[in-house]
């Protein structure tokens, strides 16, 4: 037997886990920015609608960032936010180091992979500098708005953050992303903004039950959340 804070020395030490919830959440958060951004490299086309292969996964940064920001507040939901942009950095950097290394003579696809990680490059500068503004503004609405609601109108925090956030992040990420996925005209850049915009808004709103349900069940299971009085 061992008293408190003694060490002992017979079995392995370990430090303890914190919370169950938060980096498996930040985790999930890094893997899919880098993900949106890979994906991000390809413009897509639906007819009159413009957009990148990044719509398909990039909406759910946002979810993760809400509950983020509601359940452990806005440091913690800005430490996730720049874990994202040192994951994206270092992966660019890998790119590019991978690009100089020596092909080998069966590899055929050198230049497109230089082309692939140019554009990705170019869209992790957008990436970062639209996510800094969005995920920031995001967080700090659904503090601010948390501040003085308290536990009441959880809808008006999410939706609020969302169009805020959002726009921040979709028209810097535009501004600088168009070029790279070969946007030319103005009026291709304002659709790629505004349909952007309006899509990852949308698709934030209609996950609202879901994150209200992950948002209440992590409340419930996370033993440091303190309920407002």
């Amino acid at each position: 037997m061992t008293s408190p804070g003694t060490v002992d020395h017979e079995h392995a030490v370990f430090a303890r886990v914190g919370s169950a919830y938060y980096p498996v959440l930040v985790a999930v958060f890094t893997a899919l920015v880098i993900v949106s951004n890979v994906t991000a490299t390809k413009g897509v086309e639906f007819g009159p609608i413009i957009t990148d292969g990044g719509f398909i996964v990039f909406p759910l940064t946002y979810v993760i960032g809400d509950v983020l920001s509601e359940v452990y507040g806005f440091k913690a939901a800005r430490r996730a936010i720049y874990t994202g942009f040192a994951m994206n950095a270092l992966a660019a950097a890998a790119f590019w180091a991978t690009v100089y290394l020596p092909a080998a003579d069966f590899y055929p696809n050198q230049e497109h992979f230089e082309n692939v990680v140019g554009a990705y490059t170019a869209l992790i500068i957008a990436g970062l500098a639209g996510f800094i503004v969005g995920q920031t503004l995001n967080a700090w609405v659904v503090v601010l708005i948390k501040e003085r609601t308290k536990e009441k109108h959880l809808w008006a925090r999410l939706i609020g953050s969302t169009f805020v956030g959002q726009l921040g992040d979709t028209v810097v990420f535009c501004a600088i992303a168009a070029s790279a996925i070969g946007i030319s005209t103005f009026g291709d850049f304002a659709t790629y903004t505004a349909q952007g915009w309006v899509y990852k808004t949308a698709i934030e709103v209609v996950m609202l039950p879901i994150t209200y349900r992950v948002i209440a069940a992590i409340k419930r299971r996370e033993p440091t959340y303190q309920l407002a009085g």
